[in-house]
């Protein structure tokens, strides 16, 4: 992610087996990190933030 102020606006989403992405939260940086934070291990797993620039697992942003 090119900027990751906590206030920078962010889809966070959750991508199924199938490639559905169904929609979490639309709100900020920070919002997104505690929704995610919140949820179990294991649905982190399948969590996307989405940027105007760009798209990372949560799991990649959150451990790096």
């Amino acid at each position: 992610m090119r900027n990751v102020a906590d206030d920078r606006p962010v889809r966070l989403y959750r991508l199924d087996d199938d490639g559905f992405a169904q929609t979490v939260l639309y709100g900020s940086l920070a919002e997104a990190s505690a929704a995610a934070a919140a949820m179990p291990v294991e649905d982190q797993q399948v969590l996307w933030l989405q940027t105007a620039d760009d798209v990372i697992a949560w799991s990649d942003f959150h451990e790096g």
